[in-house]
């Protein structure tokens, strides 16, 4: 290995390092000083990130330290950290305690990173796969819940399937290119989808295998159970770290050649499945972590919409969407995980007043739900302006049309919470946590992010568009 090799991998290295140290400093002393590393190892991986020049590329390893790779792996590295700081109090109050739960969020990190850095086809799925292994294990990481261990286990097996689909797409990817580079590979199978079917059936089972790591239409089913049973802090991480992992594989395959046009119609039911279902499911929700999944559902129907298009502008609003969505809902499941004591508030009735008794955390909660509803000055609104005018300009009227039809049904069930936290009387008693500093931090910073990006997000998207050139 060269230098420049190493150094190209050293966000990786100082993240698998990281992990491993939180194991051996916990199996020797034990305690809350784990975090500590574990959130330093995340910033120090960002800072390296930020500071490397984006040409630096390891073609014997299989990742190279693009424009685009860099900002994803800070991305990541940010709500890894945000995360672990998020579930600091939170597992004390649970009960969840060890060096697992810190390494396991460095380990899904490591998957990120190294999917966000991939150069072929098999160190992409090496990276999405080991990113989803390591939730395996977190969405079940409290054991004294029958909801979390049955959710882990819905994830698991349904996980499993995905990952086949996905093994074997690659496979006759492989078998009709010939090479596992991944631009050589893609602009290949765009090439011979029309006399190879070997190209074409790979590609549909790459996209079914995405659907489910993305929750889209009719592969979703997984979603509510999960969100519900997972400790908010790790469904805060698996909502937007590893579906934002799964949209940029499919930016990753999609961009060398474009969008196939075999592919068109399979997509374009995808996002409207998802649009549609998403935001009328959640109409009928009592509960708000389920609330949220199918909030998620509607989300990522957006993102395809914007990946339909198969143009820059298209994958640049769905690459920007991602880092607004990995903001709210940081922000909104933070703020359900400082709520919760020993339990979670499950329903929404739980909320109501809590306006005024918990103000800084129903305040980020409510700045979420109206960033997620799209609802200017926040950062949700512009995510959706640049989705939906990207699909006006790509040619897709009457989906975009559809989408935001969608969207504006979905302010309903997003300021019933807000109702509930400010419109409705308090509830005799309420159990509600109060947030701690550590807590404090990251729900502070992800509401600024909103804040900002909503109001001047230009400077985002010119990077990012920049990155994807």
């Amino acid at each position: 290995m060269t230098v420049t090799e190493l150094w190209t991998v050293m966000p990786l290295l100082i993240v698998a390092c990281g992990s491993v140290l939180v194991l051996l400093i916990g199996a020797v002393a034990p305690g809350r000083h784990l975090t500590t590393v574990a959130v330093t190892t995340c910033l120090g991986a960002a800072l390296w990130t930020v500071q490397f020049p984006p040409v630096a590329a390891a073609p014997q390893l299989g990742v190279a330290l693009t424009s685009l790779a860099r900002i994803f792996t800070v991305l990541f590295a940010l709500a890894g950290a945000a995360t672990l700081l998020l579930s600091r109090d939170f597992n004390e109050r649970r009960g969840i305690r060890g060096e697992e739960y810190p390494a396991t969020i460095l380990f899904a990190l490591f998957g990120m990173a190294v999917l966000a850095a991939a150069t072929t086809l098999l160190t992409l799925f090496l990276g999405l796969e080991a990113l989803t292994f390591a939730f395996y294990i977190l969405v079940a990481m409290d054991t004294d819940s029958n909801r979390a261990a049955e959710a882990g286990l819905k994830y698991l097996l349904l996980g499993a399937i995905s990952a086949a689909f996905l093994a074997f797409g690659i496979a006759l990817i492989y078998a009709a290119t010939g090479t596992l580079e991944i631009v050589p590979a893609m602009a290949g199978a765009a090439r011979s989808v029309a006399g190879r079917p070997l190209a074409l059936a790979g590609w549909g089972l790459i996209l079914a295998g995405a659907a489910f790591k993305i929750s889209l239409v009719p592969a979703h089913l997984w979603t509510p159970d999960v969100y519900q049973g997972g400790p908010p802090p790790v469904v805060a991480f698996l909502s937007t770290g590893s579906k934002g992992a799964a949209v940029l594989f499919l930016i990753a395959l999609l961009q060398p050649a474009g969008l196939i046009p075999a592919l068109h119609t399979p997509l374009w039911w995808l996002a409207l499945l998802s649009m549609a279902v998403g935001n009328l499911a959640a109409l009928r929700q009592q509960s708000i972590k389920r609330l949220l999944a199918y909030s998620s559902i509607a989300q990522m129907g957006y993102v395809a919409l914007a990946l339909l298009t198969g143009s820059r502008e298209g994958y640049g609003a769905a690459a920007f969407y991602v880092v607004l969505y990995t903001a709210m809902n940081l922000s909104a499941f933070g703020a359900i995980a400082s709520l919760s004591g020993k339990d979670d508030l499950e329903t929404i009735e739980e909320y109501r007043g809590l306006g005024y008794a918990r103000p800084f955390t129903a305040g980020v909660l409510a700045l979420a739900l109206f960033a997620l509803a799209g609802i200017p000055p926040t950062a949700g609104f512009m995510g959706k302006f640049f989705i939906f005018a990207a699909a006006l300009r790509g040619g897709e009227p009457l989906l975009a049309v559809l989408g935001i039809l969608t969207a504006a049904v979905s302010v309903y069930f997003y300021l019933r919470v807000v109702v509930n936290l400010y419109l409705s009387p308090a509830l005799a008693e309420t159990t509600a946590n109060r947030p701690t500093p550590a807590e404090i931090v990251p729900l502070a910073a992800t509401s600024l992010v909103i804040l900002v990006l909503g109001i001047y997000p230009a400077p985002l998207m010119a990077i990012i568009e920049a990155a994807l050139n």
